[in-house]
C-alpha cells in the first residue's frame, strides 16, 4: 500500500485562558504528535481491526510493519511491510521483530491486536485445546510481543493493547475469553507501573460490538451464527477502533490515555444490546 501523507486534525476550537477561541485545532497547533517519520508494528493485521489500524496509521504518515498468520492477505508496498507472524510461536515472534526493526529502522508504536475467541459454551463444555489457543493468542502472545519490542521502542513511543469490554464486565458462556481480556487489562496497568518514569506511553483500547471476522472465528466458520450477532443493530466498524488508536497515539508527549472504552450507541454492556424491531 502506498502510504498517503495527511495532516491529522481535531474537531472544534481550542479555548484560551479566558474562553476565547484561538482557531481550529491541528496536530501542529497543539503540539500533538504527527506520525510522519514514525514507525509502527501491528499484529493480527490480515483483517478486521488490525487491518484498519494498520491502514489508518499508514495514511497518517507512519511506516508500518504488519504481521499475521494469513500473510497472503497482507499487502507489502511502499511503507507497508507485510511479514509472517504467529504470536503463539516464540521463534515466529523473534523472526518477525528482527525483520520489522530491520525494515523500519526504528520502532515507535506497537499495537497488540492479535486475539480471538472460540465458542459460546459453558466453561465445562470447553476443551484444553481451545483454552490453550485463546490464552496463547490473547495473553501470552501479547506478553511475548511486548517483551520483544520494548527494547526497540523509542523515547516517546507508544504501546496500544486492543482489549475488550469483556475485560471489564464478565458475561456468560465465554469464561476463557473473558478471563483472557481481564488479563490483558491487568497486564496493561501493571506494565504502566513498571514503565512509570520512562518516556513510553501505554494504552488499552477496549471495544464493544465490532462487525468483523471475530464472530466467524468464534463460531468456527458458521457464517449464519456470526451474522446473527450483528443483526438489527448498528455495530462499530473496524475503522471506528482504528480512529481511536490514531487518537491516543497522537496526543501531546505529556499526555497518556490510560484506557479508551468504545461501544455502539445501542450497547451498554457485553450482552445488553438494543436491537431494532423486526
Amino acid at each position: 500500500m502506498s502510504a498517503r501523507r495527511v495532516n491529522g486534525s481535531t474537531r472544534g476550537h481550542e479555548r484560551g485562558r479566558h474562553g476565547s477561541s484561538s482557531g481550529p485545532l491541528s496536530l501542529s497547533s497543539r503540539g500533538l504528535a504527527p506520525l510522519e517519520h514514525k514507525t509502527a508494528v501491528v499484529t493480527g493485521a490480515s483483517s478486521g481491526i488490525g487491518a484498519a489500524v494498520a491502514h489508518t496509521l499508514a495514511e497518517a504518515g507512519a511506516r508500518v510493519a504488519v504481521g499475521a498468520r494469513r500473510v497472503d492477505r497482507l499487502e507489502d508496498r511502499g511503507g507497508f511491510f507485510a511479514l509472517d507472524l504467529d504470536v503463539t510461536d516464540r521463534e515466529s515472534c523473534e523472526r518477525f521483530v528482527e525483520r520489522a526493526v530491520a525494515e523500519l529502522g526504528r520502532l515507535d508504536i506497537l499495537v497488540n491486536n492479535a486475539g480471538l475467541s472460540l465458542g459460546r459454551d459453558p466453561f465445562w463444555e470447553g476443551s484444553d485445546e481451545d483454552e490453550a489457543t485463546v490464552i496463547q493468542t490473547n495473553v501470552l502472545g501479547l506478553l511475548r510481543m511486548t517483551r520483544l519490542c520494548l527494547p526497540h521502542i523509542q523515547d516517546g513511543g507508544h504501546i496500544v493493547n486492543i482489549g475488550s469490554i469483556a475485560g471489564r464486565q464478565a458475561y456468560e458462556n465465554a469464561a476463557v475469553y473473558v478471563g483472557s481480556k481481564f488479563a490483558v487489562r491487568g497486564f496493561t496497568y501493571a506494565l504502566r507501573e513498571d514503565l512509570l518514569g520512562r518516556p513510553i506511553h501505554l494504552t488499552t483500547v477496549d471495544p464493544g460490538l465490532v462487525e468483523s471476522g471475530f464472530s466467524r472465528v468464534r463460531f468456527r466458520g458458521d457464517t449464519e451464527k456470526a451474522k446473527q450477532v450483528y443483526e438489527r443493530v448498528d455495530p462499530l466498524q473496524p475503522e471506528d477502533i482504528a480512529e481511536c488508536v490514531l487518537f491516543v497515539v497522537t496526543r501531546p508527549p505529556h499526555v497518556n490515555v490510560d484506557e479508551l472504552v468504545v461501544k455502539a450507541l445501542a450497547q451498554s454492556s457485553p450482552t445488553r444490546i438494543i436491537r431494532e424491531e423486526q
